[in-house]
C-alpha cells in the first residue's frame, strides 16, 4: 500500500479546485466555487468547492469530501487508485508498502488488465502502420473513408491481422497470460482481447478487423471495438454469419453502458464550448473531429444509458443529437432522450439530409459549412418530437391520444417550470388542444413521479436504518468478530445525521466540535498553561466513563488523543486529510456545513436570544459556552438511556423478587436525581 508520508505529500499537492475542474465547470462565488453536482441531477448549482478548506460539499445530495474522495466517487475507483491518479497528475512518485494478499490480488488484476489493453493497443497500431497486410487492408480502409493519418494516430486506430493466433502468440511471448488475455464472465477478470474455445484453446477475438480503442475519460485503454472488412466463408463456400462489430466483453474495468467513444479526446472542447454533439458511431466521431468539430462523442450504436448521460453532464448540460435523416435515424433520435431531459439538459436535435450521416456529411463539408447547417436545422427536442409525430397521427384519434400522453411524459421530466410552460403552449397549439389540460396532465405526472420517488427513498432509508441498527449492535471494541466491515462503516459515514439516535447525535455534535475546533484554546490556567477544546472534551468524557458508541467517531477521538501534541497539529486539516477514508469522509462532511459554530448551536437547546447573538460574539466566547452545553446534552441522553434500561428491567422483574426490585428502584432514584441536576443546569442556560 501507499506509505503515509506519500499520502500526505499527495494531499498537500492536490488542490481541490484543480481536481474538480477537470470534471465540473466551476464559477467563483465569494471565497468558494460553485457548479452543478456531478453526483445527482440539478438545474441550480449546489455543489460547492472550498479552496481554503480543501473540500467539496453538495448541499443538494449531501456528497462531500476532499480531492481524493472526489476522484474515488467520480471515477468509481478505490482509495488507492484515486491516490495514484492524483500522484500522476502532480508528478509524485509512489513507493508502495506491501499489500494484504486480497488487496494485492485486486490491484494486480486491474493493473494487469489495463496493461494488456495498453500493450494490445500499441500492437494493433504497429500492425496497421508497419506490416504489409495492415497497410494494404486496414490503412487503405481508413484512408478510403477519408481519414487523415493525423486523425488515425490521434484516436489510436489499429488493425488485427487475418490470422487465428497472431495476437495471442505475440502477447504470450511478451509475457501476458491467458487469465488476462481472455475473460471469465463469472468473475469479470480478463480483458477478452482473446477468446477461448470449448477445447480450452486461446485465439484472436478481433482477427481481420480494423480496431477502435476505447478510452476512459482519463485516457486509459479500457476496451476495443473491431470492425470487420471482409465476408467470411466456410469450406463449402457458404457465408459465415458474423457481426459487423465485435466489442470487448464486460469486465471489472469495463462496462459498455459506462463509456462514450471519443470522450477522452473531446472533453476539453465540450467543457470549453459548453456543448456536446452526440452521434451514433465511431466513424461519425472521427470525421467530425477531422472536419474541425471536436466536441463530439458517440454512444457506440447502443441504446443511451443514464451512466452515459451523467458522463456528459460532468462537462456540459447542453446536448445536440445528430442522426441520419431517414426514418430509422429519426426514431433513433427520439429514443432515450427523455433521460437528458430528466437530468436537466437543454436538448436539440439535428436531422441531416436524407442519405447522409454525420460521417458522410463531415467528409464533404468543412467545419463552417457543417456548423451553418446545424444552426439552420437544429430544433428543440420536444418541438421536433411533436411536429414529426403529428404528421403520422393527426388523422387517427387514438394515436393522437398516445402522442399527447407521450409528450406529456417528456415535458414532465423538464425541471425548469418556465421551460415546461413554453413547451406546453407550443404543443397545445400543434395538437389543437387546451394548454390548461396539458398543464394539469404534466403536473399529475410530476406529482406521481415525486410520490414514487418518495416511496422508494423511504423504503431505502428504512433498510439503511435497519442495517445500521444491526451493524451497531454487532460492533463492540472487545469483539473482533463483531467488527464492522469497511462497507458497513462507509454506510455509517454517509448516513444522514437525522437517522442517528438522540445519544448518537449528541456524540456526533461533540465529534464535529472536536474536528473543527479541537486544537483551539479553551481554558487558561493561573500558571499560564492552556487546555485545548479537544483535550477538555477527552478529559470530561474519561472522567464520566463515557463510551463513544459510534465506531468512526470513537476512532476520531482516539486519533486526536494520539496526535494532539504533534508539531503544527491543526484538527480540521488533520482529519479532513486523514489517510483513513472513513475518517476523512466524515470529517469533510462535518466541516462542510454552511455555517460554523452557529450550525452546532442550532442542534442544541439554547435560548433564542443566544442563537440570535451567535454571529456577534468571539469564537472563544462561543466555545466556552458551547462545550459544557454539548457535554450536558450528551450526559442527559445517556442518563435517559440508563433510566429507560432500568425501567425495562423493573417491568421484567418477577413480583416476588423484592430485593432486586428495591435495588432497581434505588438506581432509578439516583438516575432521576442526576437528571434533575442536568436539567436544572440546562434550564438555567435557557433563561
Amino acid at each position: 500500500m501507499i506509505p503515509p508520508q506519500t499520502i500526505e505529500k499527495i494531499f498537500s499537492a492536490a488542490k481541490i479546485e484543480d481536481v474538480v475542474q477537470d470534471y465540473v465547470p466551476l464559477k467563483r462565488r465569494g471565497a468558494n466555487l460553485i457548479g452543478l453536482c456531478p453526483f445527482h441531477s440539478e438545474r441550480t448549482g449546489s455543489f460547492t468547492v472550498s479552496p481554503s478548506k480543501g473540500i467539496f460539499k453538495c448541499f443538494g445530495c449531501g456528497e462531500s469530501g476532499n480531492a481524493v474522495t472526489f476522484v474515488m466517487k467520480i471515477d468509481n475507483c478505490s482509495y488507492a487508485d484515486a491516490l495514484r491518479t492524483l500522484a500522476k497528475k502532480y508528478h509524485i512518485e509512489i513507493e508502495e508498502r506491501e499489500l494484504t494478499p486480497e488487496e494485492q490480488q485486486r490491484n494486480d488484476d486491474r493493473e494487469a488488465m489495463f496493461a494488456v489493453n495498453e500493450w494490445a493497443n500499441k500492437w494493433f497500431q504497429d500492425q496497421l502502420w508497419n506490416t504489409t497486410e495492415g497497410q494494404t487492408i486496414g490503412l487503405k480502409y481508413f484512408r478510403e473513408r477519408g481519414m487523415q493519418d493525423t486523425t488515425i494516430k490521434k484516436f489510436g486506430l489499429g488493425y488485427s491481422p487475418d490470422k487465428h493466433k497472431a495476437f495471442t502468440e505475440a502477447a504470450l511471448k511478451a509475457g501476458y497470460t491467458d487469465k488476462y488475455l481472455t475473460n471469465d464472465p463469472d468473475t469479470g477478470i480478463g480483458t477478452g482481447v482473446c477468446g477461448k474455445n470449448e477445447k480450452g484453446e486461446v485465439y484472436d477475438r478481433f482477427r481481420d478487423r480494423v480496431m477502435f480503442p476505447i478510452f476512459t475519460p482519463s485516457g486509459k485503454t479500457v476496451a476495443f471495438a473491431g470492425r470487420i472488412l471482409r465476408k467470411k466463408y466456410d469450406k463449402n463456400g457458404n457465408e459465415i454469419p458474423t457481426g459487423k462489430y465485435v466489442n470487448s466483453p464486460g469486465s471489472t474495468i469495463y462496462s459498455k453502458t459506462n463509456e462514450l467513444y471519443g470522450l477522452f479526446q473531446a472533453k476539453q472542447q465540450i467543457s470549453r464550448q459548453n456543448l456536446c454533439y452526440l452521434v451514433e458511431g465511431q466513424m461519425d466521431v472521427l470525421s467530425m473531429h477531422q472536419a474541425g468539430i471536436e466536441n463530439v462523442v458517440a454512444s457506440g450504436g447502443t441504446a443511451l444509458t443514464k451512466e452515459q448521460v451523467r458522463l456528459i453532464k460532468r462537462f456540459t448540460t447542453n446536448i445536440t443529437v445528430l442522426y441520419d435523416g431517414d426514418a430509422a435515424g429519426i426514431h433513433a433520435a427520439i429514443r432515450g432522450i427523455d433521460m437528458f431531459l430528466s437530468e436537466g439538459f437543454f436538448v436539440k436535435v439535428v436531422l441531416l439530409p436524407e442519405g447522409e450521416d454525420p460521417d458522410s456529411y463531415a467528409r464533404t463539408h468543412d467545419a463552417s459549412e457543417f456548423m451553418e447547417y446545424i444552426r439552420a436545422h437544429q430544433q428543440d427536442f420536444i418541438r421536433f418530437k411533436a411536429q414529426f409525430s403529428w404528421e403520422q397521427v393527426k388523422n387517427d384519434p387514438s394515436k393522437r391520444s398516445e402522442l399527447t400522453h407521450d409528450l406529456v411524459e417528456s415535458i414532465s421530466l423538464i425541471p425548469d417550470e418556465i421551460t415546461r410552460y413554453e413547451y406546453i403552449r407550443d404543443c397545445a397549439q400543434l395538437l389543437q388542444t387546451s394548454a390548461d389540460l396539458l398543464t394539469r396532465a404534466v403536473n399529475q405526472q410530476r406529482m406521481e413521479r415525486r410520490q414514487k420517488a418518495t416511496e422508494e427513498y423511504n423504503t431505502q432509508r428504512r433498510r439503511q436504518e435497519q442495517a445500521e441498527i444491526l451493524t451497531t449492535k454487532s460492533s463492540t471494541p472487545s469483539s473482533p468478530a463483531g467488527a464492522k466491515t469497511e462497507q458497513a462503516e462507509q454506510a455509517t459515514v454517509e448516513t444522514a445525521q437525522s437517522k442517528l439516535t438522540k445519544t448518537e447525535q449528541n456524540i456526533r455534535n461533540l465529534t464535529q466540535l472536536l474536528v473543527r475546533y479541537g486544537d483551539r484554546p479553551y481554558f487558561l490556567f493561573p500558571n499560564g498553561t492552556t487546555i485545548s477544546v479537544g483535550a477538555f472534551l477527552l478529559q470530561e468524557l474519561e472522567k464520566d466513563s463515557v463510551d463513544i458508541s459510534l465506531p468512526i467517531d470513537k476512532r476520531i477521538f482516539e486519533e486526536f488523543k494520539t496526535h494532539q501534541n504533534d508539531e503544527g497539529f491543526v484538527a480540521e486539516k488533520f482529519f479532513t486529510f486523514h489517510p483513513d477514508q472513513q475518517i476523512n469522509t466524515l470529517a469533510c462532511d462535518l466541516v462542510a456545513d454552511r455555517y460554523q459554530l452557529s450550525s452546532i448551536y442550532s442542534k442544541v437547546a439554547i435560548s433564542e436570544n443566544v442563537v440570535m447573538d451567535v454571529e456577534q460574539r468571539s469564537e472563544h466566547d462561543l466555545l466556552v459556552e458551547l462545550v459544557p452545553q454539548l457535554l450536558c446534552e450528551l450526559k442527559l441522553s445517556l442518563v435517559n438511556d440508563r433510566i429507560a434500561g432500568v425501567q425495562k428491567m423493573l417491568r421484567e422483574t418477577p413480583s416476588d423478587n423484592t430485593d432486586l426490585s428495591m435495588q432497581l428502584l434505588a438506581q432509578l432514584n439516583q438516575l432521576n436525581a442526576v437528571k434533575r441536576e442536568v436539567c436544572k443546569y440546562l434550564g438555567n442556560r435557557m433563561r
